[in-house]
């Protein structure tokens, strides 16, 4: 496969007010402060407009969110117009309580969740299943298909999941999760495309049929992502550092590279035939609108009323 080009092309693949078979769909975290709550929801009323296809919430690590996340997702759905899924994890809870909280998110009439392993509070420490929880992802998938019949996303990892023996067991545990039952699969984020279609030739080759989305992360502070990538697995390429040289303290060119670079790499992709993207936002909107509007799409008007239809 040839080398991912360095250089911005000027031909876009989306005509401006164009956005053809476009789909996105974003991700927040829950709040903890009343000034992130602010920024929080200036970002949802910012992106709302784009019609994505579904926001989801994050679960905190050991689950120290629930609260604030279940309060998110139901405020998104009561008060927008947006499709809210929620982060589901098995950290740190039975069986029953798992069960529990998504018979509530069902009964509030939340019908999409992303169900995943999860992080322990104490990283370090590694990974334990609860004696009496849902051991990994698999589980709570076929587990909450019990309940009701959720949409569920799981996660996808280009790389490979940094505790997985190899590739390939990654991606044998991903079939494994959307065969008990899971509608699609969102990945970390990557940079540039080649990870990404080279993982979705092994997803394809391993008979895996159901849809991949990309995880698109517009970089707002390169040296944070440097770090959290070298947890993650992520591999971060020395032309982004190269792009990102020198702008420690001019935040404005920041925005612009990452704007630029974001919207290059769905270009890429798009050329490929990817035709949806989940962007993890950090609860800021403007550089996800930014990136959105490069690719073609436009605010719309929507209602409530209209909800399902956008689906």
């Amino acid at each position: 496969m040839s080398s991912v080009p360095k250089t911005i092309s000027a031909e876009l693949p989306f005509p401006a007010g164009a956005p053809r078979d476009l789909k996105v769909s974003f991700e927040f975290f829950p709040p903890n402060t009343e000034k992130m709550a602010e920024t929080l929801w200036s970002s949802i009323q910012r992106l709302e407009p784009l019609q994505p296809r579904f926001v989801s919430v994050t679960y905190g690590a050991g689950g120290s969110t629930r609260e604030r996340t279940h309060a998110t997702v139901v405020r998104i759905l009561k008060e927008t117009s947006l499709i809210p899924a929620a982060h589901l994890t098995c950290v740190n809870a039975t069986k029953d309580e798992v069960d529990a909280v998504a018979r509530e998110y069902w009964e509030a009439g939340v019908r999409n969740i992303v169900a995943l392993r999860g992080d322990p509070p104490d990283a370090e420490a590694g990974y334990q299943p609860h004696p009496d929880g849902y051991a990994y992802a698999v589980d709570l998938v076929a587990g909450l298909k019990k309940i009701a019949d959720f949409d569920i996303s799981v996660a996808a990892y280009p790389e490979g999941h940094p505790q997985a023996e190899s590739i390939d067991s990654d991606i044998e545990n991903l079939k494994r999760k959307l065969d008990a039952g899971a509608d699609r699969a969102i990945t970390q984020y990557f940079f540039g495309a080649e990870p990404f279609l080279r993982f979705m030739d092994r997803v394809r080759g391993a008979g895996i049929d159901a849809p991949v989305v990309p995880g698109i992360l517009p970089v707002q502070n390169f040296a944070q992502v440097v770090r959290f990538s070298k947890m993650s697995g992520t591999n971060v390429p020395d032309w982004m550092g190269e792009l990102f040289d020198g702008l420690d303290d001019d935040p404005e060119s920041r925005r612009l590279v990452a704007a630029t670079v974001a919207a290059e790499q769905c270009r890429q992709l798009h050329a490929q035939g990817v035709t949806e993207f989940h962007f993890y936002t950090l609860n800021r909107a403007d550089l996800t609108f930014a990136i959105a509007h490069i690719l073609g799409l436009r605010p719309q008007n929507l209602s409530p009323e209209a909800k399902d239809a956008s689906a």
